[in-house]
C-alpha cells in the first residue's frame, strides 16, 4: 500500500478508538437505563453498532500489521508497476484518464485510484509509454494507449 493509503488507515483507527467506540460505549450505557433489554431497540442497535466498530478496528490493526509501506515518489522507471500514475486514451472515445495504481484498500475510481488487482491496472502492468492494451470490461474489449507515466 501506498503511503497515502497508510495514513488513511491509521485516521480512521484514530477516529474509531477514540471518537466511535467511546460514543457506542454511552448509548449502550443510556439504553440500559431504560430497563428491560429484550424489547429495548435502542440497546440492541447500539450492540449492533458496536460490534461493527470492533470488527472495523480489528481489521484496520490486521491491515496495518501486515502492511507493506511504500513510498511512490521513491519509485521510477519506464514500465508500468505498483504506485504508477498512468495517462491512458480511450481508442473508441478518444478520452484521456489518469490512474494511479494503488492497493485494494485505497482504491477510489472516482479519485483516479485503482486497484493492482482490477482489470484494467492488470493489463498496464508492465508496458511502456506508447503501447496499446486491451481490457475485458463489462461492456466488451476496451483498448487504451498509453500516453504518459509519472511517479508522483
Amino acid at each position: 500500500m501506498t503511503a497515502e493509503g497508510y495514513t488513511a488507515l491509521e485516521a480512521e483507527l484514530k477516529t474509531l478508538k477514540t471518537e466511535e467506540r467511546p460514543a457506542v460505549i454511552a448509548a449502550i450505557a443510556e439504553a440500559r437505563s431504560h430497563g428491560d433489554l429484550s424489547e429495548n431497540a435502542e440497546y440492541h442497535a447500539a450492540k449492533e453498532r458496536q460490534s461493527f466498530i470492533e470488527g472495523r478496528i480489528a481489521e484496520l490493526e490486521d491491515k496495518m500489521a501486515r502492511a507493506q509501506v511504500i513510498d511512490v515518489k521513491r519509485l521510477s522507471g519506464s514500465t508500468v508497476k505498483f504506485g504508477a500514475t498512468v495517462t491512458v486514451l480511450d481508442e473508441d472515445t478518444e478520452d484521456e484518464a489518469a490512474y494511479k495504481i494503488v492497493g485494494e484498500d485505497e482504491a477510489d475510481v472516482r479519485a483516479g485510484k485503482i486497484s493492482i488487482t482490477s482489470p484494467i491496472a492488470r493489463a498496464l502492468i508492465g508496458k511502456e509509454v506508447g503501447d496499446v492494451v486491451e481490457v475485458a470490461a463489462p461492456g466488451g474489449a476496451k483498448s487504451y494507449e498509453i500516453l504518459k507515466l509519472e511517479w508522483k
